[in-house]
């Protein structure tokens, strides 16, 4: 088994997919809802329907594609043939998803779950391979945090470039639907691009044993009989479900209760570069407390922040902008240490049953992703319906309660699930190594 580090060709190689791959994750996570219901016209209470169903199907096509994954034998490897192939459906369905066809009610909604479902699919294909190559490029435990810094620092990158640009690439047309509609266009031509450059600059080179023949028991075996992944995956599904939350409530939270829509891209202009300033410190600090301890300060800022912001007065807006700072921050180890730990749950299933699996385990992990993503959009929009909330007329004393709740203290009381999460997980870098070794000795 091969613990050698990567160069940094090869550590911006793997990264830049995943600045392709945002730029449709924080498209749909930031903006679909708010297409769904000010721009294409279908209610609140209908978009979370599009978005539940979306995510019972990827309860079957994500571990699905998992097994597949694993069990591919190509002459591009096991993962990358999928981003290879994949890449231009799913560019194809991202613009699909934010496309207004002129079609009466029902016809809408049939689009919206249709579109939305083969947007899933298409990025079950692409996002789960891409994932899981991580476990493939190297087995260091440092280098696997490095590794993810550096994919994140590509990710934040993408989620920059649609949080802030978009509002103004939007502007630019004669229309809101058209200005969507035609930014998807130009995204998915880059995405594409960035995910073909991954796929010739990647090699796989930590395989299964030779003699391997994997069983469908014993992909199951390897998620669920694997403590340190079902924390994982707790740690992601909090993660991703405040994060969620909170790109989903801005664009409501300055429309309606600031009553300053034009600070909605400033907010994400100035908070996604201070991820880019958390990235600096994230390996020292998971070097430090370890993955897990890091991901608890991540939570404790996080919490701090987000009280703050609910006791700020709409009208002090550069107090607001602090506590979004500080949220930002707290969130970048959060967003990278889960997929550092991640790799290593793969060894861990292997040294303990005998399996390497990495193709169930993340797509295992990406299920309870997109179903964070999911509850939170879909919750997000249940609470809007339930508080009474009309698109683009002055808000009920509810409505703005509502928003300003899932703003602020819906986040703060995820983060502490997450820190009592965290505090269970055991498999360190001493622990690892000691598994690693014990691996390449048998192997």
């Amino acid at each position: 088994m091969h613990t050698d580090k990567l160069s940094n060709n090869q550590r911006v190689g793997y990264g830049v997919a995943d600045f392709g791959i945002n730029l449709y994750f924080i498209s749909a996570m930031t903006y679909l809802l708010y297409f769904y219901t000010d721009v294409y016209g279908i209610s609140a209470a209908a978009a979370a329907g599009v978005m539940l169903v979306a995510r019972f199907i990827d309860a079957v096509t994500d571990p699905l594609m998992g097994v597949l994954a694993e069990r591919t034998q190509s002459r591009w490897g096991r993962l990358r043939p999928y981003m290879l192939f994949g890449a231009i459906p799913l560019g194809v369905f991202a613009v699909m998803i934010f496309s207004s066809p002129d079609l009466d009610a029902d016809g809408k909604l049939w689009w919206a779950y249709l579109t939305y479902i083969g947007f899933g699919i298409a990025f079950t294909v692409v996002s789960i391979p891409y994932s899981a190559l991580t476990a493939s490029l190297t087995a260091d435990h440092h280098e696997r945090t490095v590794l993810s810094t550096v994919r994140m620092a590509c990710a934040f990158g993408g989620g920059y470039v649609i949080s802030a640009g978009m509002p103004a690439l939007v502007g630019l047309f004669d229309s809101e639907a058209q200005g969507y509609q035609w930014s998807m266009v130009l995204f998915a031509v880059i995405a594409t691009l960035l995910m073909w450059v991954t796929v010739w600059q990647t090699r796989e080179r930590i395989q299964p044993p030779k003699t391997q023949k994997l069983a469908l028991t014993d992909s199951l075996k390897a998620v669920f009989l694997n403590p340190p992944l079902l924390i994982v995956m707790v740690l992601f599904t909090c993660g991703m479900l405040s994060f969620t939350i909170r790109q989903a409530a801005a664009i409501y939270y300055f429309k309606y209760n600031l009553q300053r829509p034009d600070l909605i891209d400033t907010w994400f202009a100035i908070t996604m570069p201070i991820m880019f300033v958390g990235l600096i410190f994230t390996p020292r600090l998971a070097d430090r407390y370890g993955k897990s301890g890091g991901i608890m300060i991540g939570a404790i800022v996080t919490i701090f922040a987000a009280i703050g912001m609910y006791f700020t007065p709409y009208s002090n807006i550069e107090m607001i902008f602090v506590w979004g700072g500080l949220l930002a921050l707290g969130g970048t180890p959060i967003a990278v240490l889960g997929w550092a730990m991640l790799p290593d749950t793969v060894e861990y299933a292997q040294w303990r049953l005998g399996v390497r699996a990495d193709g169930a385990i993340f797509a295992m992990s990406s299920f309870f992703q997109k179903l964070a993503k999911t509850i939170g959009g879909a919750g997000m929009a249940g609470a809007l319906a339930w508080s009474g909330y009309v698109a683009n007329v002055d808000q009920s004393a509810a409505s703005l309660a509502a928003i300003h709740n899932l703003m602020t203290l819906a986040p703060a009381g995820i983060m502490v699930i997450m820190i009592l999460a965290a505090r269970m997980y055991r498999l360190d870098g001493p622990t690892h190594a000691r598994i690693v070794a014990e691996l390449e000795r048998s192997g």
